[in-house]
């Protein structure tokens, strides 16, 4: 086994998966705190009974327009949150932009560095700003 990384963490898969053979399947460094990221973003506060800080609260954005305002919200909140819940990391930069694709859907992107390998990495994560927007197909 491979213990280069093993300070990173190693964690549950998201969502939880199990076979006969391995017990939980498990993420281990690079890959958990990506799934770290994205399970802080879709938590809302105070849906962790344990831990009711923890959580992003994005959902209170929900159809609002996305104006500076309502942007910079959206920064500070992630800000905040990756902050004092993903100490492996630091945060370099946020974008937001409007996915070309999918009308509705703001990409967060979150730039960052391990700390403890001072590498770094991006992770994007979809937040649905306007749901059901978009027109139906016939």
């Amino acid at each position: 086994m491979d213990n280069s990384t093993d300070y990173l963490g190693t964690g549950w898969a998201f969502p939880p998966t199990f076979n006969k053979s391995d017990g939980a399947q498990l993420v281990r460094a690079e890959d958990d705190i990506c799934q770290s990221l994205q399970i802080l973003l879709s938590t809302r506060l105070g849906e962790r009974v344990m831990q009711p800080t923890y959580g992003c609260n994005l959902e209170e954005l929900l159809f609002e327009p996305l104006n500076p305002t309502v942007s910079s919200n959206i920064k500070e909140l992630v800000r905040t949150a990756i902050l004092y819940h993903e100490p492996r990391i630091r945060l370099n930069r946020l974008d937001l932009s409007l996915d070309p694709v999918v009308q509705g859907v703001v990409l967060i992107t979150v730039y960052y560095t391990i700390i403890s390998t001072n590498s770094r990495f991006s992770f994007v994560y979809p937040f649905y700003l306007q749901e059901g927007v978009s027109p139906i197909p016939t």
